[in-house]
């Protein structure tokens, strides 16, 4: 079955660095898009990033040029390296895949950015 874990949240400085992974299984990961959301308290889930199989990535406006996204097709890891990062950037980081027509979830990181 489709299974997502994500791993590298945590407490930061603002103006810190944090790097996200997602190990995936259960799929033929380089053949699908990944997917980074985040959901602050009180808010909805949002996406933050995205990446094809082919390797092209977009971002929310929020994130871009502070994070980047990337792949590890042999290692089936997904990655968000995230720098600069602000209080506002403050929620549960979630991995995300469209497998097979359904949405599968990790069960999300904790990214807390405080002084």
């Amino acid at each position: 079955q489709v299974q997502l874990v994500e791993s590298g949240g945590g407490l930061v400085q603002p103006g810190g660095s944090l790097r996200l992974s997602c190990a995936a299984s259960g799929f033929t990961f380089s053949t699908y898009s990944m997917h980074w959301y985040r959901q602050a308290p009180g808010k909805e889930r949002d996406l933050v990033a995205s990446i094809t199989s082919a390797g092209s990535t977009g971002y929310a406006d929020s994130v871009k040029d502070r994070f980047t996204i990337s792949r590890d097709d042999a290692k089936y890891l997904v990655y968000l390296q995230m720098n600069t990062l602000k209080p506002e950037d403050t929620a549960v980081y979630y991995c995300s895949a469209f497998v097979r027509r359904t949405r599968y979830w990790g069960q999300g990181t904790q990214v807390t950015v405080s002084s």
